[in-house]
C-alpha cells in the first residue's frame, strides 16, 4: 500500500474548557494553527490528545471535528490505543467511517502480550480496516516491543506500512533498514531522538514539542531534506531542551503549558493528570520562555 507520509506530523492536543469538557472549537483551532504553521500531518487522539482519559463516543466526537477543521489538506491519523482487540477494531472501523486517513497503532494497554498476541492483535486490527496503520513502538512506555520477529511476521499485511519508533535505542532504524529494506516506512516518534533517526533513515517525525514550536520543527526537517545539516543541527541544538519533556512521565501535561505559554492552547489536562505544580511547572515555563527568546531565525529561510 502506497502512502506519501513524510515531514512533520505533530501529536495534537485535545482542549478543554475550565469545566473539563471537550472544547472542540478550541481543538479545531489549534490544529488549523499547526497546518498554517507548515505541519505535513496531523496525530489525532496520541498521547498528547489524552486518548485514554476519552470516552468512546467523545474519541469519535474530537476526530471528526479534527477531520472537519483540516479539509483535507494533510493526512490525519488517529490513535488505537485500548485495553483489548475488539475495542480496538471498534475504534479502527468509527475512525475509517468518520474519514481517518491512517491509524497509528498502539499494543494492548495494561496487559502486556506475548509476541504471538502482539502479532494476531495487530493482525486483527488491520483486516479489520482497509485503512493505512503505523505500528508504535515506545517499549518505556508501554512495555512491550515491537521487534523484527513481530514485524517479520507483518510483512504479509498490506495495510501495516509504516513504524513510529520511539525506543531511544536509535540503532533500530538501522537493523529495520537492513533487514526490511523500504517494507516499512519508519517515523522518529521520541523527539530527543528525532535528527537521529532522519539521519538514520526515518522518513518523517511524530513530534509533541511541536505543538508549541511548530515553524521551528518543520525548519528542521526542511533543513535536513535540502541537505542543510548546519541548520538542522542549529534547531536541534536550541529545541533540545525542550525535547526532553517528551521523555518525561509528564509530557502531556509539559506540552500543554508550553502551548499555553506559547498562546497556543491551554494547559488543562483531564484527571488523574493535573496541571503541572511547584518547581516543576516554574522549570517548564522557565524552559519554554528561554527557548522562546533564543528561538533560531527561520523566517526568511522559509521564505526564500
Amino acid at each position: 500500500m502506497a502512502i506519501g507520509w513524510s515531514g512533520v506530523f505533530p501529536a495534537v492536543t485535545t482542549q478543554l474548557r475550565e469545566d473539563l469538557s471537550i472544547d472542540l472549537g478550541e481543538t479545531q483551532r489549534v490544529v488549523d494553527d499547526l497546518i498554517v504553521d507548515g505541519v505535513t500531518g496531523i496525530i489525532a487522539l496520541g498521547t498528547c490528545g489524552e486518548n485514554n482519559s476519552l470516552e468512546f463516543e467523545e474519541k469519535k466526537t474530537v476526530l471528526a471535528a479534527i477531520v472537519e477543521a483540516v479539509k483535507g489538506r494533510v493526512p490525519v491519523l488517529t490513535g488505537v490505543s485500548e485495553y483489548d482487540t475488539r475495542r480496538s477494531v471498534r475504534y479502527a472501523q468509527a475512525a475509517e467511517s468518520i474519514g481517518a486517513d491512517g491509524l497509528m497503532v498502539l499494543p494492548p494497554m495494561v496487559y502486556v502480550p506475548q509476541s504471538h498476541e502482539l502479532i494476531a492483535h495487530f493482525k486483527g486490527i488491520a483486516e479489520s480496516t482497509s485503512l493505512p496503520i503505523m505500528l508504535y513502538n515506545n517499549p518505556p512506555a508501554y512495555r512491550t516491543t515491537i521487534d523484527s520477529d513481530v514485524l517479520r511476521a507483518l510483512v504479509a499485511v498490506e495495510n501495516i506500512v509504516c513504524v513510529k519508533e520511539s525506543a531511544p535505542d536509535t540503532r533500530r532504524f538501522t537493523d529495520f533498514r537492513n533487514e526490511f529494506g523500504d517494507r516499512y516506512v519508519l517515523f522518529a516518534g521520541l523527539d530527543d531522538v528525532a535528527l537521529e533517526g532522519l539521519y538514520l533513515g526515518a522518513q518523517g517525525w511524530v513530534s509533541g514539542l511541536t505543538n508549541a514550536f511548530p515553524k521551528e520543527s518543520v525548519e528542521l526537517v526542511a533543513a535536513f531534506d535540502r541537505g542543510d545539516h548546519a541548520k538542522a543541527l542549529e534547531i536541534y541544538r536550541w529545541f533540545m531542551p525542550l525535547l526532553h519533556l517528551d521523555a518525561e512521565h509528564d509530557l502531556v501535561q509539559s506540552i500543554k503549558l508550553a502551548e499555553q505559554v506559547m498562546g497556543r492552547g491551554s494547559e488543562r489536562v483531564l484527571p488523574p493528570r493535573l496541571p503541572l505544580i511547584g518547581a516543576r511547572r516554574a522549570e517548564v515555563i522557565a524552559m519554554v520562555e528561554k527557548a522562546a527568546a533564543t528561538r533560531p531565525v527561520i523566517e526568511r529561510a522559509l521564505a526564500a
